[in-house]
């Protein structure tokens, strides 16, 4: 990961870089930390953002299918894969705008595509028609979930082996902000309603009735005892989507990558690569603080300082679309920006 024997003389390096360029010291602010931290994660006094991309995973949860949790029928999800793919949805939106590369993976949708479905931006890599509805028994059976995190670290692989450094990653998933807030609950510890939000829109009531059920589900799944077992974790209320990112949090980091951060699901994922690899934060920039309940406090408990706070909850990576620029524009002044000494720029300690 990011620290090693070689990394004190490399950020006294950077940082003197940083501190040079014309500017007050400390005047370009977070983009200074993330010019910084960027540098580190690659080892290189010259960092660069290439070809950047976002990965949305997508699947369904067995819950979705009661209407305990969540407003919207469970076909959303593959309808919404469907948008994507038409280049419809918000994600393709900023993805054009601002030059990132798009991939949607098919982790677990309660959808037979047939195998009529080509489209260079669609992964096939299904575990399942979802997963099992966590109220009658675990979400995954026996092994799915590392079957899923292998997945995930190979989607990685072939998208770095492209010459891709920076990754962002989104979801879509009707039903998934149920479990991500089932995964915080127990790995934070902080108690299941103060984790449990409105997802994709429900009403005061429909809300009391999710967090009842997540409540049971709590108990029922016995989470207090498995907060420190993730991948036991993943298959009693995990989703394939998150089992996936999971694994793909861990390639990233591997390999020496930018991560960028999306918003609750994406954190939850998160969290649950970090009790695997208690070091994955270092290569993490955190995009933004969603609108939805509970991520302030998972930001909190993740040390994270986000980028951007604009009320979005929309998930799909579109955080993450809107900060990669930002980190984009922290490599860069580092990289371009002149020098005192060679702009010929009296800098303070020379006056």
């Amino acid at each position: 990961m990011v620290k090693n024997d070689t990394s004190v003389s490399l950020r006294e390096k950077l940082l003197h870089l940083i501190d040079t360029r014309t500017k007050p010291p400390g005047s370009l602010g977070m983009l200074e930390d993330i010019a910084l931290q960027v540098g580190l994660i690659q080892q290189s006094a010259h960092p660069a953002i290439v070809d950047p991309h976002i990965v949305v995973f997508a699947g369904d949860h067995g819950i979705a299918a009661t209407g305990l949790v969540n407003p919207y029928p469970q076909e959303v999800t593959a309808q919404m894969v469907l948008n994507f793919l038409s280049g419809g949805a918000a994600i393709n939106v900023f993805c054009r705008q601002h030059s990132i590369g798009l991939k949607v993976v098919d982790a677990g949708i309660n959808f037979e595509w047939n195998n009529t479905l080509t489209n260079e931006h669609f992964i096939h890599a299904r575990m399942g028609p979802g997963t099992a509805n966590y109220l009658d028994g675990p979400a995954m059976q026996p092994g799915i979930a590392e079957r899923a995190i292998d997945e995930g670290k190979k989607i990685v692989d072939k998208i770095a082996d492209s010459g891709c450094n920076c990754i962002g990653f989104g979801e879509m998933g009707i039903g998934n902000s149920s479990s991500a807030a089932l995964l915080m609950a127990s790995i934070t510890g902080i108690p299941i309603e103060e984790c449990v939000g409105r997802g994709t829109g429900v009403n005061n009531d429909q809300l009391q009735t999710k967090i009842r059920t997540l409540r049971k589900v709590y108990d029922l799944r016995q989470l207090d005892s498995v907060n420190e077992k993730p991948l036991e974790l993943l298959k009693q209320v995990g989703g394939f989507e998150i089992a996936m990112m999971t694994g793909a949090y861990l390639q990233v980091a591997a390999r020496r990558m930018v991560i960028v951060v999306d918003g609750f699901i994406a954190s939850a994922a998160l969290l649950v690569a970090q009790s695997i690899e208690p070091s994955i934060p270092d290569n993490c920039i955190f995009a933004h603080t969603s609108g939805e309940q509970g991520h302030e406090k998972m930001l909190r408990h993740l040390k994270a300082r986000p980028l951007l706070n604009l009320g979005m909850r929309l998930g799909e990576g579109t955080g993450a679309a809107l900060a990669i620029p930002l980190v984009r524009s922290a490599v860069n002044f580092l990289r371009e920006m002149a020098s005192f000494d060679s702009a010929g720029v009296s800098d303070k300690d020379q006056q």
